[in-house]
């Protein structure tokens, strides 16, 4: 975790302040400092008699208490040493494979030993491996992402100016921190010397009792209309949504109960890409360049101070990146047309992202305010989910947005169905208790006729990712093999 240096900092000027709350117990700054400093000469005496840790090694930590990560996250930014965020729920064979394909050189099964000792003063260095966590997106083999110091740290300042965020906080980080979404929510509270609350987990039952203390919280989309349920008329003023498309109704329904949403799109491979602060749509996010690459829908790349180092152990992925240093996981969007450039296919063919000025101060990339100079980013998903049915391109995420507004759906997965003449059919997965009648009417009066789905089904609770989005994958598969969790709407 690249903050142990300014958690150090927060514990000698306000030792009693709160740190870290979890399912086990709190922790003040001047009790995380002492456990991270202790933990640390273990790590240390680790490598000194077995010459296994230290320097840039790995260290995989497989620990559920997300206090006891952070608590081993810190330790090992201390001890030079890069820890490597293992899922609690993998059974241990699934942990096995997984490990196998990205070599370790140790693992953490159980909290630290705390070794007493002197104090270990930090040196940090901008390109340090400080943080590890696995992406699969919601589909595929998970694959490890190394993060660099300056890759998360450097845009912590960004990210105070946009949301407010300073030590007299209170956040809510409601997930595991093996996301990368919630573990940059975690990093970043505690660099400004914040309180984050960390459950570990999405609870909505526990939500109400969260948000008594917490004046910000950090989501995935579909959180958001359960936290505007639990809201008790506490402290919060303040949401950050991570993820490609935030419904409108959403951001409008939070905004009536008096928060300020600030929505953004990235990646775990190239972290912030662009944020919308005030609903407008999504603009380049502070030092980053954008371009959308081929037409009508075309690849999105980026280039920024924030991008990842890319997989642990050269591990496949959707990650690539050009001659140029811009990256793309293929995520693909409507033509974009850049801050004070033409459009952006026109700047790829030139070559003109060669230029030296990177910064947001020439105008390549965005603006602190997240307002102006930029054009909108209008991402449709990632590319390798589109459907291809009897000629037509379709983008699940455009038939999502669309039938997340039919009455007794909570959310939807759209998916392709092998079909013997079409290639493939449109299918949607609702979770909820609608009428297939009802989800037609809205089909048919938002949606082109390619984009309605052919096959309807439904179940009580779709299956999610760690981060608590929607397994695009596993629902594919449920659909494809007939399942008995989905109930075909007739």
């Amino acid at each position: 975790m690249p903050v142990a240096p300014q958690v150090l900092r927060h514990a000698a000027a306000r030792p009693h302040a709160l740190a870290l709350r979890g399912p086990s117990g709190s922790l003040s700054y001047g009790e995380l400092a002492a456990r991270v400093q202790g933990a640390a000469r273990t790590l240390l005496a680790t490598r000194d008699r077995r010459g296994s840790l230290g320097g840039s090694k790995v260290l995989a930590v497989t620990l559920a208490d997300p206090v006891e990560v952070l608590v081993a996250a810190l330790a090992a930014d201390l001890a030079g040493v890069t820890p490597l965020l293992c899922d609690p729920s993998w059974d241990a064979a699934r942990r096995e494979r997984i490990l196998e394909a990205v070599p370790v050189d140790g693992r953490l099964d159980a909290p630290l030993a705390e070794t007493p000792g002197a104090p270990i003063v930090p040196r940090p260095a901008p390109d340090d491996r400080v943080w590890a966590c696995f992406s699969s997106g919601s589909t595929g083999r998970p694959r490890a992402v190394v993060r660099t110091r300056a890759s998360w740290a450097g845009s912590f300042p960004h990210v105070d100016r946009l949301a407010g965020v300073t030590s007299a906080d209170t956040v809510l980080v409601p997930g595991p921190l093996v996301s990368s979404l919630f573990g940059f929510a975690a990093v970043h509270a505690l660099a400004a010397g914040a309180a984050a609350l960390v459950p570990g987990r999405w609870q909505p039952a526990a939500l109400a009792g969260h948000l008594r203390e917490a004046t910000v919280a950090h989501l995935v989309p579909h959180a958001l209309p359960a936290l505007l349920e639990a809201m008790p008329g506490g402290p919060l003023r303040t949401v950050l949504v991570g993820g490609a498309s935030l419904p409108a109704g959403s951001r409008a329904a939070a905004e009536r109960a008096g928060l300020r949403v600030l929505a953004y799109y990235g990646a775990t491979e190239l972290s912030f890409v662009a944020v919308d602060v005030d609903g407008t749509g999504l603009r380049a996010f502070p030092e980053v360049d954008i371009e959308v690459r081929g037409r009508p829908l075309g690849e999105v790349w980026a280039r920024s101070p924030w991008l990842s180092e890319g997989y642990l152990a050269d591990g496949a992925g959707p990650l690539r990146v050009d001659e140029r240093g811009w990256m793309s996981v293929g995520d693909v969007a409507e033509p974009y047309d850049g801050p004070d450039d033409g459009p952006a296919d026109s700047r790829a063919d030139s070559g003109a992202g060669d230029r030296a000025d990177d910064g947001a101060e020439s105008g390549a990339g965005g603006r602190a305010d997240g307002r102006a100079g930029g054009g909108v980013l209008r991402v449709r998903g990632r590319g390798d989910g589109a459907i291809q049915t009897g000629g037509a391109t379709v983008v699940p995420e455009d038939v999502e947005a669309v039938l997340r507004e039919a009455p007794g759906v909570r959310d939807v997965v759209v998916v392709g169905s092998p079909h013997p003449v079409l290639g493939s059919v449109v299918t949607a997965v609702v979770e909820g208790r609608p009428a297939r009648d009802e989800l037609e009417a809205v089909a048919r009066a938002g949606l082109d006729p390619a984009q309605r789905p052919r096959l309807w089904y439904a179940m009580p609770a779709l299956p999610r990712t760690p981060a608590g989005k929607p397994a695009r994958g596993q629902v594919s598969a449920l659909a494809a093999t007939g399942d008995p969790a989905l109930r075909k709407l007739a």
